[in-house]
């Protein structure tokens, strides 16, 4: 039977044809505790979350019991960053723990005396670890070949992907933040600049360096340096960074701050990568006597090299453990590429639906761009338990339990120790209106439990303590 296309019909079908397929998975769940925890009550009430905006799920990895807790659990919701745990699974059952990305370099004529008498060309093909020291080493390659200064243009071939333009303000108008950030074939430094400061005392200002430095634009080398203790200062640094044509700064930087770094996404996303690329290549002493531009490798060119990215179970890693939103979406684009050789959403959702459909079973999750930064995105408790289950069970069980944060440990669970002093494997997320947390938990009497919580509400950040409490109840016998 052909494998039937991903179409707009799933994306948008309606809550009340999720809701049908939702229940019929969690009919085959036994029935479970119709109640909260009096500790979970307690803190949604203080939250001011009702009872009927959350949905929680607990049940042992193995399925061989009754849930401990069923609570609205079929719902579909509004998960957040959670929804990373379907695209990193997927991922790591489909492409395996040691798949990378590759990043192949061309030239199209000769060296002579250190001149490239052609193009260089740089082939993206999704890597979402192409930061400033990873960009550093291919161009240091590059000049391992001899070449010194190119005669032609740099061309960044970026075709791999095939998505459409986006307003990195259109989310939540907060377009200057890294985690807007879009998928982009040739990924570099997650399209943001990243500016160190550094007090001088003697000079009474702050020396400012940027990584990567990006060509054609003005990036003050200070700013003064302000009284007080350090407090909001990057309100009182002032910065301006909507021109694409210069950074500046209308305040100070506090002495009292030390050195601090700061994270802004370029004004303009889609000229970064070149401005990126012309920039480190200037600064590591290359000389480039074209342009660099977006274009395609001409048919038949043999690669230079490849640069090579680390293996999919780091990048994993990376996304559990800190949700990198636009890391998530490079795997999830990456998941079409590699399956139909063309990176678009529409066909990751295909690759998702089908794998979805023959590993877990049941209903899909709506899925928009894998990463849970949507407002589309529904998944319920129980689709996302019986996933977790299924990932308990797999090869890759390990590489997907590693790469969530530990209670109290790292990540986004750092400050998050669980009042018994139990253990627990979880992901977070946060948007807007709604939150959630969802992962393994340790039983103090021995047994291993999935644990999914989500809150849809104007107050869902606020439930955070909620979910702390049935984790901490989850970890304890009963």
């Amino acid at each position: 039977m052909p494998r039937r296309p991903f179409s707009s019909r799933l994306f948008l079908s309606t809550r009340a044809a999720l809701l049908g397929a939702a229940l019929a998975l969690s009919a085959a769940l036994p029935a479970a505790a119709q109640s909260l925890p009096p500790a979970v009550e307690a803190a949604l009430a203080r939250a001011k979350v009702p009872a009927d905006a959350v949905s929680m799920l607990v049940v042992d990895t193995d399925g061989r019991q009754p849930p401990r807790l069923n609570w609205r659990g079929q719902v579909p919701s509004n998960p957040a960053s959670i929804m990373k745990l379907v695209t990193t699974f997927a991922a790591l059952d489909l492409l395996g723990p040691a798949f990378t990305w590759t990043t192949p370099v061309y030239v199209d004529g000769p060296v002579r005396n250190g001149v490239l008498e052609g193009n260089l060309y740089i082939r993206g093909e999704g890597d979402p670890t192409l930061v400033i020291e990873r960009l550093w080493l291919l161009l240091r390659r590059v000049q391992g070949l001899g070449i010194r200064t190119i005669a032609g243009d740099i061309v960044l071939d970026r075709s791999a992907f095939q998505l459409p333009e986006s307003d990195p303000s259109a989310f939540d108008g907060e377009g200057q933040r890294p985690y807007n950030a879009s998928p982009d074939a040739l990924l570099i430094n997650f399209k943001s600049v990243v500016m160190t400061f550094v007090p001088n005392p003697a000079g009474q200002v702050a020396q400012i360096s940027y990584a990567p430095p990006l060509a054609g634009v003005a990036m003050p080398q200070t700013v003064p340096l302000a009284g007080g203790n350090c407090g909001d200062w990057r309100t009182g640094l002032g910065g301006s960074f909507g021109d694409p044509a210069r950074i500046g700064f209308a305040g100070g930087y506090p002495a009292a701050c030390g050195e601090k770094t700061w994270s802004v996404a370029y004004a303009d996303p889609n000229a970064f990568a070149a401005r990126a690329v012309a920039g480190l290549w200037g600064e590591m002493g290359g000389a480039l006597k074209g342009v660099v531009r977006d274009g395609n490798v001409p048919a038949g060119l043999p690669p230079a090299f490849q640069a090579e990215s680390p293996p999919l179970a780091e990048v994993v890693h990376d996304i559990n453990k800190y949700s990198n939103n636009v890391m998530a979406q490079q795997v999830f684009v990456t998941l079409g590429l590699q399956q139909t050789r063309r990176g678009t959403f529409e066909n990751s959702r295909a690759v998702l639906e089908e794998w979805w459909q023959r590993r877990i079973g049941g209903s899909v999750p709506l899925m928009e761009n894998g990463s849970g930064l949507s407002r589309e995105a529904r998944i319920s408790a129980a689709q996302l338990a019986r996933m977790l289950q299924v990932a308990w069970r797999s090869p890759v069980m390990s590489e997907l339990m590693a790469s969530l944060p530990s209670s109290g440990v790292d990540g986004t669970l750092r400050d998050r120790a669980l009042p018994s002093g139990g253990s627990a494997h979880l992901k977070t997320g946060t948007l807007r209106d709604a939150a959630g947390v969802a992962g393994f938990v340790d039983g103090s009497d021995g047994h291993r439990w999935v644990v999914v919580a989500i809150a849809n509400h104007p107050n869902a950040a606020a439930a955070r303590p909620a979910f702390d409490a049935l984790v901490d109840w989850a970890s304890q016998a009963h």
